[in-house]
């Protein structure tokens, strides 16, 4: 047991109860995880998928038993996304998807939507350079950034589909036309937010009745104009979307809803382009992690956390112990300190990435993890760290969805797609909503004199924590895809699952039930009605004073490698919203 100094020992008849065992610095030693529940696993023959929706889970299995490969059945999910769980993701918006195959190869696709060549650092400023509230930026053309999921499905097809390009719309296109069912996820979004989900003409006709209520659970809901969307995308390739009358629709509706010049025009759409991104690796306890870069922040975030944490053994500790998830929650906030001053689209900003997570700039940040006492997040100075810039004013963003595949092969997909807020902008073209992925951008573009790494510029991309993560074991076989959804919240939903399957030992289903806990500035978000909420005295006597207790806001997906095969597993938290009460 690390022994604690003198000043400490007010806490000891808190702290008596804690288990410190495993807080000295910890070598990883190679070994082979040995998953929980191996016969309750489910084996697909072919693969497996997971999704947030069961619907679009089945239209990427079908993929994978028509001999498509993960990258085939991780588009046909996406596009049947877009039917079933509108309010998440879908090809009005964007996303980042990371493939690594059996002999350990990675390659990763931004389609992250850019800001309009017109958009200036003053965006979302009025006339006499105040903010006008959030929602009326959201509920604009403002908010309104190129999507790339359709160009960044092209991308990724191109390279590694197998299956002919319209095969993938399949289901989609009859999910939009014979009609999908409301399930009650769905139906609670659209009952809570009608003055935003039904914004748009076309989508109160969508999804709400004559009085103006939301459609009830079981409805069924046919949307005809997605369905030819898709069949002309299916058709003429990308070029179907951004250089159609489809992408002219789209840039009207936004250039209708814009109150101010440097709307987005059809030059900004038909020039867009996804990107083939170097992917960040790190390793943890001999496993090898991958995930997406910059524009995204997830990536890094997720592998600082992890790198910071090594040093302590956390299986010791164990999982239902309060100091396993206080080192946890210490990591988060050294992690988003530098999230918040370095990360931003590098093609605009000097990133430093290899600073960032360099292993002797990780050893130096743990070193400031006291396992008996909260300690002081700022910044770090990695190395070719630019100028200090401003902390910005990015809000929470919530309308995305992870999905993950394992082909036969071996082949990883872990695809992160989103419209930023439920809904999006709220505006509809083509039977799709667009997002409001601009309000990602911070809308000040300087705090205290200082610029924002994360302004908005002309066809720049906003900074994301999207973090789509695959992982190979000790002996370099594929073992984890998995990321999430929830905003600020996906990088640490996303890590704790990993830690779940190689601290823990467990399988996916458990992995991503672990209580869910989060440091926010000053507080700490621990999960309601979880041994954490019990154990909040103990949280307390290790420095977290400030506590708020809530449902976890979250939804992650993962599949990992069993004893007998993989096992495809979402959120159980999915589950029950998705259950009829």
């Amino acid at each position: 047991m690390k022994l604690l100094p003198v000043s400490r020992l007010v806490f000891a008849p808190l702290l008596a109860g804690l288990s410190l065992a495993g807080c000295a610095s910890y070598q990883a030693v190679p070994q082979e995880v040995v998953l929980q529940g191996a016969d309750q696993l489910f084996y697909g023959g072919n693969g497996a998928v997971t999704a947030a929706d069961p619907r679009a889970e089945a239209a990427g299995q079908a993929m994978l038993d028509a001999g498509g490969s993960a990258t085939d059945a991780a588009i046909a999910v996406m596009l049947a996304l877009t039917v079933v769980e509108p309010q998440s993701s879908g090809i009005g918006g964007g996303g980042f998807l990371v493939r690594g195959t059996k002999d350990g190869a990675v390659t990763t696709f931004d389609g992250r939507e850019t800001a309009p060549a017109g958009a200036t650092p003053d965006w979302f400023l009025k006339s006499d350079g105040t903010l006008p509230s959030f929602d009326e930026s959201v509920q604009s053309g403002l908010s309104v950034g190129v999507p790339g999921n359709v160009r960044l499905a092209e991308k990724a097809h191109a390279s590694h589909g197998r299956l002919p390009w319209a095969k993938l719309f399949e289901p989609a296109i009859t999910f939009a036309r014979e009609g999908f069912e409301i399930n009650p996820r769905l139906h609670n979004y659209l009952k809570n937010e009608p003055g935003h989900a039904g914004f748009s003409d076309a989508a109160k006709a969508l999804y709400y009745d004559a009085e103006g209520q939301a459609l009830p659970v079981g409805a069924l809901v046919r949307n005809e104009e997605l369905a030819q969307t898709f069949e002309r995308i299916a058709r003429e390739g990308a070029a179907g979307f951004y250089d159609s009358t489809i992408g002219s629709d789209l840039v009207a509706t936004v250039a209708a809803a814009t109150p101010r010049d440097g709307a987005m025009t059809l030059a900004d759409v038909s020039g867009y382009r996804a990107k083939q991104r170097e992917a960040v690796c790190g390793s943890y306890r001999a496993y090898r992690i991958c995930s997406m870069g910059p524009p995204t922040s997830g990536g890094i975030a997720v592998l600082q956390i992890l790198g910071q944490l090594e040093r302590f053994d956390l299986k010791a500790l164990g999982r239902d112990n309060p100091v396993t998830w206080h080192l946890f929650l210490e990591s988060q906030r050294l992690a988003y300190a530098d999230r918040e001053i370095y990360l931003a689209d590098a093609d605009f900003v000097s990133v430093p990435v290899a600073g960032l997570l360099d292993r002797e700039y990780l050893a130096s940040r743990s070193a400031l993890i006291d396992p008996a006492s909260r300690g002081d997040a700022k910044p770090g100075q990695p190395a070719g760290a630019p100028q200090a810039l401003a902390d910005g004013d990015e809000p929470p963003e919530s309308g995305t969805s992870h999905f993950a595949v394992v082909d036969a092969s071996g082949t990883m997909v872990s695809y992160t797609s989103t419209i930023e807020g439920a809904f999006g902008s709220g505006l509809m073209s083509g039977g799709f909503y667009l997002n409001n992925e601009l309000t990602d951008f911070s809308r000040s573009p300087t705090v205290d004199g200082k610029l924002v790494a994360n302004r908005v510029e002309g066809g720049k991309r906003p900074r994301s924590s999207m973090s789509p993560t695959v992982i190979w074991d000790p002996q370099g076989r594929p073992f984890m895809a998995v990321g999430a959804a929830g905003g600020p919240t996906i990088p640490v939903t996303t890590t704790r699952a990993i830690i779940g399957a190689i601290d823990f030992g467990l399988g996916a289903e458990e992995a991503l039930d672990l209580p869910f806990a989060m440091a926010f500035r000053g507080a700490i978000m621990l999960e309601k009605g979880t041994w954490m909420e019990q154990q909040a005295d103990a949280f307390r006597a290790l420095g977290h004073t400030e506590i708020v207790f809530r449902e976890a806001p979250i939804k992650g997906n993962a599949i990992t490698r069993g004893q007998g095969g993989w096992e495809s597993a979402r959120d159980p938290r999915i589950e029950r919203s998705l259950a009829v009460p």
